[in-house]
């Protein structure tokens, strides 16, 4: 069996949308394109013309950035777009469930609602800082589980599973689960990627994203790396033209060496500025804990999160709660911000 045997019917039999010829130097009369931009002073590439259906430029150079062939990267609108594909790719609709262990990033349970999919929460050990437990996910997963989704640092705890933990999931549920592996944070972690996996499990699918440690969030610009099949597949049912040309443009202009060492410098002054926010946090009276992280946030829980709340509000400071986790009541996350903002949330928090 390969990764497609665990797709939808409709899916496996799809035949990918073909667009219009793009060959430089030829007349363009196929697309119904404009054939004039008004605005091209405006733009470094007009934008009468239609972008390529995939960014073949983007797609290499974030494979050499990812250590893979070009034919392992799909270039997707931030990491969630790839994460709703998934689900759109290998859900069946009121049938099959996806593997989530809570409290984790919503979009999963937002998309998997959106596709009628059932949710099948795994919780992580609290007691255990939020610890991955391979064991409970695999005797979870089901006949109609057909993703798993692990998102490491995980969102919003900040902790990690470790890889031979994923690995083992990924072996138990060879053939029958996509492991989607989700490393959005993984720049902050200290820690390894897990796209080696992909060579030895092809069920093994990694998400990263470029809006966290380069800084692009407004860009909205991820990437899925997986086998040749995969992507392959994934990218029949991802929309054609999927990347605007300004987009494609900026997101090169900060994949350059360049670009490389000023995103290594602002990870290492985040993970610095989170170090020294989570033991001032932990001083602070307000702050009943602060658990460990490997990301660019933290997570928190307050002696009294609703009056934190409304004093940081009235500072015009914002972080993030989480009502709808009712067993981590009081909890918020708090992104890691610039030294002076660091320090400006310290002082109100002094004053709760």
């Amino acid at each position: 069996m390969s990764i497609a045997d665990i797709a939808r019917p409709e899916v496996r039999h799809l035949k990918a949308y073909v667009a219009a010829e793009q060959i430089t130097g030829m007349v363009r009369l196929n697309a119904n394109e404009s054939p004039e931009s008004p605005w091209a002073d405006l733009d470094r590439t007009p934008l009468n013309r239609y972008p390529p259906v995939r960014p073949a430029a983007l797609q290499e150079r974030m494979a050499r950035f990812y250590g893979v062939s070009p034919k392992n990267v799909l270039a997707t609108r931030g990491s969630t777009e790839a994460i709703e594909t998934l689900i759109r790719t290998f859900c069946r609709a009121y049938r099959d469930n996806v593997v989530v262990t809570p409290p984790t990033f919503d979009m999963y349970k937002v998309y998997a609602d959106i596709q009628a999919v059932e949710l099948n929460e795994v919780p992580l050990i609290a007691e255990r800082d939020f610890a991955f437990d391979a064991d409970a996910v695999i005797a979870a997963a089901n006949d109609e589980s057909k993703l798993i989704f692990i998102c490491s640092p995980n969102n919003p705890t900040g902790t990690m599973a470790a890889p031979e933990d994923i690995l083992r999931v990924a072996a138990a549920r060879r053939d029958r689960s996509v492991i989607a592996v989700d490393e959005a944070y993984i720049e902050f972690s200290g820690r390894e990627s897990m796209i080696d996996a992909i060579d030895a499990y092809d069920n093994v699918v990694v998400l990263r994203t470029m809006s966290k440690a380069f800084a692009l969030a407004g860009a909205r610009c991820g990437a899925l790396i997986g086998t040749e099949e995969a992507v392959t597949m994934l990218s029949r049912v991802l929309s054609p033209y999927s990347f605007s040309t300004p987009v494609t443009e900026r997101v090169l202009d900060a994949m350059t060496e360049e670009g490389f060492d000023e995103a290594k410098a602002l990870v290492r002054r985040t993970v610095g500025e989170r170090e020294r926010l989570a033991q001032a946090l932990a001083d602070c009276d307000a702050v009943d804990r602060v658990w460990p992280s490997r990301s660019n946030f933290l997570f928190v829980r307050f002696q009294d999160v609703d009056s934190v709340r409304e004093a940081l509000r009235d500072r015009k400071i914002l972080i993030r709660e989480f009502k709808s986790l009712p067993d981590y009541h009081g909890c918020a996350r708090i992104t890691v911000g610039t030294p002076a903002e660091n320090d400006r949330l310290l002082a109100a928090l002094g004053r709760c």
